[in-house]
């Protein structure tokens, strides 16, 4: 264990604001609080309020008279006065009436992705780019628009009975990219140009808890994305190795390479993908052994709060040994509050490569 004595959880309260306004009875009344961010996108919160008091000089329900908070009404949660944990929209309000204790009143709610979510369509993009998709799908939502991607155009893409969002994730998995929003403006970028910077944590310091695992049973020595160029008459095939993760690596061992070392090549073969150009077979091959070579180490730890702890940035964490110390990409972030444990940071975290010795 580092050196150093662990410190106690923050007991702050987190601020909850909701139509834009502050309301401090909600941040003195908030029992639970669970916020949620992945590399899917669509962040969620969970927050649960007493809903027993005092009404009119009498003992009522707080809060259902849906004044304060209703469907579709905005809620912030903030941390101190400035940093902001979670933007979007009430979607549910769910009732608890737990034995022995005052009733409760659980509040969810998502972020703006939500309206990409709830459209689903069936239509075809013509002559166009991931990034003309990206800009079509955000106007007709009204949001704006950041990101950074490849230019290369499509003769025809289809989404066929999908929501926008699930249309959109295929999209940015396919071409190494994540998807986001942030306020209203929708991001899309790969994890390289995504956040830059880093954080650091210790164990025994503000890195309370770590578990991580090294497995090889999703590894790939190579993937390979066969098809066929209905153009040019003749068959297409693109083979990834570990080669193009090399500057992800920090010096340490892929996971592709220990395979090998310890069991011998193990190539997987996509058919279902049905590239109609090499550069679409590439694209496709490269991102899906990117996807299974960055989870060769998957971390879980808890940490004090910290803002700039968000997906998509990178953590270097310390005090874990040769093998499992060193720099992670943040892939899933809760942060949490309850009366007993005060407000904390859960997270999930990967990496393609292991320490060495």
């Amino acid at each position: 264990m580092a050196n150093g004595t662990a410190k106690s959880f923050q007991a702050s309260r987190p601020t909850v604001s909701v139509a834009g306004q502050d309301k401090p009875a909600l941040a003195a009344g908030l029992l639970r609080l669970l916020i949620v961010e992945n590399t899917n996108g669509l962040y969620r919160c969970e927050a649960s309020f007493g809903n027993w008091g005092n009404v009119n000089n009498q003992p009522d329900f707080l809060y259902f008279d849906r004044r304060t908070l209703d469907f579709g009404k905005s809620l912030t949660i903030k941390f101190g006065s400035e940093t902001t944990l979670f933007d979007g929209k009430i979607m549910a309000l769910e009732a608890n009436f737990p034995e022995g204790q005052a009733p409760e009143l659980n509040v969810l709610a998502e972020d703006r992705l939500q309206d990409l979510r709830m459209t689903r369509r069936t239509r075809t993009f013509e002559d166009v780019s991931d990034a003309d998709v990206i800009d079509q799908i955000a106007t007709e939502h009204g949001l704006n628009k950041s990101h950074n991607l490849t230019e290369r155009k499509y003769k025809v893409l289809a989404q066929v009975n999908q929501s926008n969002l699930a249309f959109l994730r295929e999209r940015a998995r396919a071409i190494d990219a994540e998807l986001w929003v942030e306020g209203s403006t929708l991001n899309a970028n790969s994890r390289t140009n995504r956040i830059t910077g880093s954080v650091e944590l210790t164990y025994g310091n503000q890195l309370r808890e770590f578990s991580a695992a090294a497995d090889l049973a999703n590894q790939r020595t190579s993937m390979i994305v066969s098809g066929w160029d209905v153009a040019g008459k003749s068959a297409i095939k693109h083979e990834a190795d570990d080669s193009i993760i090399s500057g992800e690596l920090n010096d340490d061992a892929s996971g592709a390479s220990i395979l090998n070392s310890a069991f011998g090549k193990r190539k997987e073969e996509m058919a279902h993908t049905v590239p109609l150009s090499s550069q679409e077979a590439q694209a496709e091959a490269e991102a899906l052994f990117k996807m299974s070579a960055r989870r060769f180490i998957v971390g879980h730890g808890i940490a004090e709060i910290d803002a700039a702890l968000r997906v998509g940035r990178y953590v270097v964490l310390k005090g874990l040994g040769p093998l499992f110390s060193g720099k992670y990409y943040v892939s899933e972030v809760r942060h949490m509050f309850d009366s007993v444990k005060g407000i904390r940071t859960e997270f999930t975290v990967e990496r393609p490569g292991l320490g060495r010795p």
